[in-house]
């Protein structure tokens, strides 16, 4: 099975392959620069995988939440792959990536995904991990810090770049929370491939054409 899997939703390009067991991965910040960079990376991916685009069983693509440019290049591109090429297209939750970055180590740790939504916002979701699989305990949150603290454990893992940035407001009420560096901040190739894998090992894929992007800002 092969799959080619993106996530343009941060500052960070996340660019994983999969191709059977073999798995290839660029990680690279691009900053604003996914628009002009991604169909570039996209070619070279694939052309040291030696993997042909037509040949690609699943495309796959973080749906956000982030930043919306960055979820709307992304999540166009490989739509209109999945169209030129028939092919099916899975939609991963950027939280969801993120919190696969916490490692092992942590045990069943509770694990808190917080980004920066800007506004004074960030977007965030609570997890735990069971075995090889992160359960989402929580729906997807677009909030305040100091409201997100109030339904933290006090013991949880913090990842995320809005981790760092709202690390006193977190710390203060959960007290022995600890924090990952900016090395697990944003989704990374092998978490990508691993969420998208998990969803097709239990029936599910996306509508190409009911796919959407992740916003939960409310519409202005």
């Amino acid at each position: 099975m092969k799959i080619i899997a993106i996530d343009t939703t941060t500052p960070a390009l996340a660019l994983g392959i999969a191709d059977g067991k073999k798995e290839y991965g660029c990680d690279i910040r691009l900053g604003m620069k996914h628009s002009m960079l991604l169909v570039p990376f996209i070619e070279r991916a694939v052309a040291r995988a030696g993997v042909a685009l037509k040949d690609v069983d699943y495309y796959a693509c973080g749906i956000g939440p982030g930043s919306f440019t960055g979820v709307r290049v992304g999540l166009s591109t490989i739509k209109g792959l999945c169209w030129a090429l028939s092919k099916p297209i899975i939609g991963i939750p950027s939280l969801d990536s993120i919190a696969r970055n916490v490692p092992e180590q942590y045990g069943d740790a509770p694990i808190v995904p917080v980004c920066d939504a800007k506004r004074g916002l960030v977007y965030a979701a609570l997890y735990k991990r069971k075995g090889n699989t992160y359960v989402r305990k929580s729906g997807y949150m677009l909030v305040l810090p100091q409201e997100l603290v109030r339904k933290v454990d006090k013991s949880a893992i913090f990842t995320g770049d809005a981790a760092h940035m709202y690390r006193d407001i977190f710390m203060q009420g959960a007290k022995n929370a600890r924090f990952l560096d900016k090395d697990y901040w944003y989704p990374t190739s092998h978490a990508l491939l691993a969420a998208v894998t998990e969803k097709l090992r239990k029936g599910k894929k996306d509508d190409l054409f009911k796919l959407n992007p992740m916003y939960l800002y409310p519409k202005e």
